[in-house]
C-alpha cells in the first residue's frame, strides 16, 4: 500500500528498522537526569564504601588514627591529598579487592575539581549521563523509543544509586553500554558488525571490568549470545585481553583479602535474596518508608508489579526476536546468573542491589521494547515510572534508604548543644573492619571541631575511660555496620556505665552521657 506514491511507513519495532529519534525528548530526559542525579548526589549522606575511594586517591588508603581524641577536621584533611597512579596501584594490591581503572580516573577528576565527596560523586553523575545517552542510542538501533527507555532506566533505583555514589559502578556501566551500542551496529537489520567494531566492543568490555570486576558478567553473556549467531564474535576477546591481563595481575594479589564478607552459599536462600534485590534495583526500598501493615502491603504490590512486567517481556518472546533484542536479553540475565555462579564457586552469597545494577538498563530496554509491540500497553510503563519516581525521591531524601553515618553525625552535633567544645564534648566512633568506612563517613559529616575518639575492637572499657576523662559529655556513635564495629559497641557503653555518668539523650544511632 502506498501513500502519495510512497511506501507506507512500517512499524520499526516489527521491521527491525530504526525508529525516528525524538531528539527534543532525548535532550529533555538528559537535562532532567542531570538535575535529579546532581541533587541526589548533594543530598545523600556519606557512605561507608565511598570513603576508601577518597582516602586511596588522596594517598592515605588506611590512615593510622590516633589513640587519643582528634578533631573531625583531621578526616577531611586526610582525604585532601593527591596520590599518583603508581601509588594507587600499589595500595590497591595491598589493601583492597578492586581493579584500578576507576580509581585512576577519579584521582585525576578530583585533582581538577577538588577533594570533596560531592566532587567525586559528580564523576559518577557524568558517567550516568553518558550511560543514559547510550541507552537512547541502543534503543534507536533496536527500534525502541529512546526517551521511554531512558526514563525507565533513570527511574530504576539501582541505576540512579550507582550513578551518584563515589564507586566504580557508573563508569563500568557506561563502558559496558558503549560496547553493546557498538555490537548493535549501524547497518541494516541482519548485517554483521565489522571486525573493528568487535575489537572496540571487546576493549570497552575489558575497560569496564578494569573498573569493576563484576562487569565481566554482561561481557560474557553478550559474547556468548554473539558467538551463537556468528563465530566472528570471538574478536571481542583480543580487544579485552590487555584489560583482562591487568585485572589478573591485581586479582592475584587481592583474591583472599575479604574472606567471610558474605554468608555461605545456599540456593534456597540465594534465590529469594536475588529476587528481592532485583525488584529493589528497579523500584527501590519503598516498603522501608512505611511501618506496620502498610510495609508488607507495599512490598506485595511491588512484587505484583514486577511479575506483571516480567510477564509482559516474556510474552513478547525476546529470545525469538532480532539479534539486537537477543543481545539485550543476554545482557539483562547475565548479572543474576553470574552472581549465582560466583556464589556457588566460592561458597558465598555475593548478592547486592548495586551488583545487579549492571543489568538494569537492559531490563528497561526490554520493557520499553515489549510495551512498544503491544497496542494499548502504555499504562504499564507509566505505572512503573510513577513507582520509580517515588523511589528516586526517597533515594535523595528518605533516611531509611541511607547509611547511618550522616544521621549519627547530625545527632552527635545536636546532642552536643549547650556544651561548648572547649568545655569538653567527644564522640566515640567505631573503627570498623576496613578502618576508613565508618570513621571517614562520620568525620566528614560531623562539625570540623568535634573531637573524635576511634574505638578499636581490642579496646576495653578500662582502656577508654582514661581517654574520656577530660570530657564533660560523651556521645556514642552506635554505628555497628560490620563485624568489628559491632564488637566495639559493648565496650563503648560500658565506658560510661559506671558511677559518675548519666545518660541524657538518645537518638536512632547515638547516645549521649554527661558527668554527674
Amino acid at each position: 500500500m502506498t501513500v502519495a506514491g510512497r511506501p507506507a511507513a512500517s512499524d520499526p519495532a516489527r521491521s527491525g528498522c530504526r525508529a525516528p529519534a525524538p531528539w527534543v525528548a532525548v535532550i529533555a530526559t538528559l537535562v532532567l537526569a542531570a538535575l535529579i542525579l546532581s541533587a541526589a548526589a548533594w543530598l545523600r549522606g556519606a557512605e561507608y564504601d565511598e570513603q576508601y575511594t577518597l582516602f586511596l586517591t588522596a594517598g592515605t588508603a588506611r590512615p593510622a588514627w590516633p589513640v587519643t581524641p582528634f578533631p573531625a577536621a583531621t578526616v577531611a584533611a586526610a582525604q585532601g591529598g593527591h596520590a599518583g597512579l603508581g601509588e594507587i596501584a600499589i595500595s590497591l594490591r595491598q589493601t583492597d579487592v578492586h581493579p584500578p581503572l576507576y580509581f585512576w580516573a577519579v584521582s585525576l577528576w578530583r585533582a581538577a575539581l577538588g577533594p570533596s565527596l560531592f566532587a567525586a560523586r559528580l564523576f559518577s553523575v557524568l558517567c550516568g549521563l553518558v550511560s543514559l545517552a547510550l541507552v537512547g542510542g541502543i534503543a534507536r538501533r533496536c527500534g525502541i523509543r529512546p526517551a521511554g527507555a531512558m526514563l525507565l532506566t533513570l527511574g530504576s533505583y539501582g541505576f540512579a544509586y550507582t550513578a551518584i555514589i563515589a564507586r566504580g559502578f557508573a563508569p563500568a556501566l557506561a563502558l559496558t553500554l558503549g560496547a553493546v551500542w557498538l555490537l548493535a551496529g549501524r547497518r541494516r537489520p541482519g548485517a554483521l558488525v565489522g571486525a573493528g567494531a568487535l575489537l572496540g566492543a571487546g576493549a570497552l568490555f575489558g575497560a569496564a571490568a578494569a573498573c569493576n570486576y563484576l562487569a565481566v558478567f554482561v561481557a560474557i553473556g553478550v559474547g556468548l549470545a554473539g558467538c551463537i549467531r556468528s563465530r566472528r564474535h570471538w574478536l571481542l576477546l583480543p580487544g579485552a585481553v590487555p584489560f583482562l591481563a591487568l585485572d589478573a595481575w591485581f586479582f592475584a594479589a587481592q583474591h583472599g583479602a575479604r574472606n567471610g564478607q558474605f554468608p555461605p552459599f545456599a540456593l534456597s536462600s540465594a534465590l529469594p535474596r536475588l529476587a528481592g534485590y532485583q525488584l529493589a534495583a528497579l523500584f527501590g526500598g519503598l516498603p522501608l518508608y512505611a511501618d506496620g501493615p502498610a510495609r508488607p502491603a507495599i512490598g506485595a504490590a511491588i512484587a505484583a508489579l514486577g511479575l506483571l512486567l516480567a510477564a509482559t517481556v516474556l510474552s513478547a518472546r525476546p529470545w525469538a526476536a532480532s539479534f539486537r533484542v537477543r543481545l539485550l536479553a543476554a545482557a539483562a540475565v547475565a548479572p543474576p546468573i553470574g552472581l549465582l555462579a560466583l556464589g556457588a564457586v566460592f561458597d558465598n552469597t555475593p548478592i547486592e542491589l548495586r551488583y545487579l545494577s549492571f543489568g538494569v538498563p537492559f531490563l528497561a530496554l526490554l520493557l520499553a521494547w515489549a510495551c512498544g509491540r503491544r497496542r494499548g500497553a502504555w499504562p504499564l510503563p507509566v505505572l512503573a515510572g510513577a513507582v520509580q519516581a517515588a523511589a528516586i525521591l526517597g533515594l535523595a531524601l528518605a533516611p531509611a534508604t541511607m547509611q547511618p553515618a550522616g544521621r549519627a553525625a547530625w545527632q552527635a552535633a545536636r546532642l552536643g548543644d549547650g556544651v561548648s567544645l572547649a568545655d569538653g564534648v567527644v564522640a566515640l566512633v567505631p573503627l570498623g573492619n576496613d578502618g576508613v568506612g565508618i570513621v571517614g563517613a562520620f568525620g566528614i559529616e560531623a562539625p570540623p571541631a568535634l573531637p573524635l575518639l576511634v574505638v578499636r575492637p581490642a579496646d576495653t572499657a578500662a582502656d577508654l575511660r582514661p581517654r574520656i576523662t577530660p570530657y564533660r559529655r560523651v556521645v556514642l556513635a552506635l554505628l555497628g555496620q560490620d563485624r568489628d564495629s559491632t564488637a566495639t559497641l559493648p565496650a563503648m557503653r560500658q565506658a560510661v556505665a559506671g558511677p559518675g555518668w548519666r545518660r541524657i539523650a538518645a537518638g536512632s544511632t547515638t547516645e549521649a552521657y554527661e558527668r554527674e
